[in-house]
């Protein structure tokens, strides 16, 4: 390794596992950012479930080994690379992607990814924009085309890209109906833009519904999807273009100026504790707000 090289906390994998394979190192090289690309000093990053199924290797998109999983990171531009105006160091940022990952003290990014993070918000509210918010914008707007005045039933609703899609449908004019599976996650449901909640743990509650998401296979009859005429749409939000970022992003930004767009924190986890965050998305009794690390 170069003399006077920096270097930093990262979590690193090795290879794919359950969340036992998360390792956290103190001797990683800080990335040097090339052109288009900042380096971001973290101070938050947002656990998805989507990292969860890349750790176990069962996701349709692999990494190369060894890795450092998360996209969602919030903090400061640290550094700039050759080209990337946009942003000075010391700037407050948020971003939808990483290039080196997240679970780390610093991060690297393409200048394309990055978005200011406005004083309304903080950091641990940044680092809870990302996947939640990119995709159920794209679910709704771009994949749904919903219009103000339909209705919506956000299934799992108190999660972080349940409440994401509550705001933003509340905001573009629907009647928003959400589900959640404890009462303090029917109460958040109701405080971010649902007109109603329901308790998804109710015995024959039609808990088939999902809008957004995938824990596992369901059996359905085609036959059903005739005589209502309804459609089943798949979306995934790294199916986007980069311009479609851009228009999601300025959509968003939007959000958070006028204020609809107020993330909701829910378990806060050291970096120490990954292992524990990636359990707890997945098995825990019911997600109310969106899970961080904090560095």
């Amino acid at each position: 390794m170069a003399t006077g090289q920096k270097l930093m906390r990262a979590v690193r994998v090795f290879e794919f596992g359950g969340p036992e394979v998360l390792k956290l190192q103190s001797d990683i090289a800080v990335p040097i950012p090339k052109d288009h690309q900042v380096l971001i000093k973290v101070h938050a990053c947002g656990v998805n479930p989507v990292e969860t199924y890349i750790r176990s290797g069962t996701y349709s998109r692999k990494p190369l080994l060894p890795y450092t999983p998360g996209s969602d990171v919030a903090g400061v531009i640290e550094a700039v690379g050759g080209n990337a105006s946009a942003f000075k160091k010391g700037d407050r940022v948020f971003t939808s992607s990483t290039i080196s990952g997240g679970y780390a003290e610093y991060a690297l990014a393409a200048d394309h990814t990055v978005y200011k993070l406005p004083e309304k918000l903080d950091f641990k509210q940044g680092a809870a924009i990302g996947i939640p918010y990119f995709t159920a914008y794209r679910a709704l707007i771009h994949s749904a085309h919903v219009k103000a005045g339909e209705s919506v039933l956000v299934h799992g609703a108190s999660g972080g890209v349940g409440l994401a899609a509550c705001q933003i449908a509340r905001a573009y004019g629907l009647k928003v109906l959400g589900t959640a599976g404890t009462e303090e996650g029917q109460k958040i449901v109701l405080q971010n833009g649902a007109h109603e909640v329901f308790n998804h743990r109710e015995v024959n509650y039609i808990d088939k519904i999902k809008v957004v998401g995938s824990r596992g296979t369901i059996e359905i009859n085609p036959r059903d999807t005739m005589a209502k005429e309804s459609s089943i749409i798949g979306v995934t939000v790294f199916s986007s273009t980069k311009e479609e970022f851009q228009q999601y992003a300025a959509a968003l930004q939007a959000g958070m100026e006028i204020g609809w767009l107020k993330p909701v924190i829910g378990s806060q986890y050291p970096l120490e504790k990954v292992a524990e965050a990636h359990e707890n998305i997945i098995h825990g009794s019911g997600a109310t707000g969106k899970m961080i690390l904090l560095l």
